[in-house]
């Protein structure tokens, strides 16, 4: 996922993701980052005068970098697993992911050195960072809003730690993640079963 950002932006991961907007050379992004303005987020943050003097480019090439930031994707995620206090060894965990983007999705994804156009999908992963190993994924194309189901096999009994990935495959700095613990109980006999013992 990391290398189709990179491959897609001509980037490698160690530089600065704001090597991703048009017109920065590598004295301006020095210049932001001894500002704290490490990400794109911080440059929409800034106030207009203190961007301007800050990225002291031509209105034409502020121009450019304007629609790169706009096209940037700002996107809000709630999730929810449910009945986290009655989960079973065995049974089916379900989260659900809520998504919404607070920008508007304008034609395909802006990088100039990829040698075609393409569209900007997303990665949904729940992995477990203890055994390094991921329970449940999916891709999708978010245009506005969604709301994304996942499930996996609830593990032995006892207390868990998951971690829940966002993860764009085009743009660099955008990605979210987020730990959840759930707390797995025994499973218990069925009501068909307690019904045959009394027989």
């Amino acid at each position: 996922m990391e290398l189709s950002q990179m491959c897609t932006q001509a980037m490698w991961k160690k530089d600065s993701y704001l090597k991703q907007l048009p017109h920065l050379t590598d004295e301006i992004i020095k210049r932001c980052e001894t500002k704290q303005v490490e990400s794109i987020f911080d440059i929409l943050d800034l106030e207009d005068d203190v961007r301007n003097e800050l990225l002291q480019l031509p209105d034409n090439k502020m121009q450019d970098l304007a629609r790169y930031c706009n096209r940037y994707p700002n996107i809000e995620l709630t999730y929810k697993v449910h009945d986290k206090d009655s989960l079973k060894s065995g049974g089916s965990v379900v989260v659900t992911v809520e998504l919404e983007r607070e920008d508007e999705i304008i034609g395909h994804v802006i990088a100039p050195l990829f040698p075609v156009k393409r569209e900007e999908g997303w990665w949904i992963v729940i992995g477990d960072p203890k055994s390094n190993t991921l329970t449940s994924i999916k891709r999708i194309t978010l245009y506005q809003k969604a709301s994304v189901k996942l499930e996996f096999q609830a593990p032995e009994v006892g207390h868990h730690e998951y971690v829940l990935f966002f993860m764009c495959d085009s743009y660099m700095g955008c990605d979210q993640e987020y730990s959840f613990k759930i707390n797995v109980k025994e499973a218990t006999a069925t009501s068909d079963s307690s019904s045959g013992d009394e027989q």
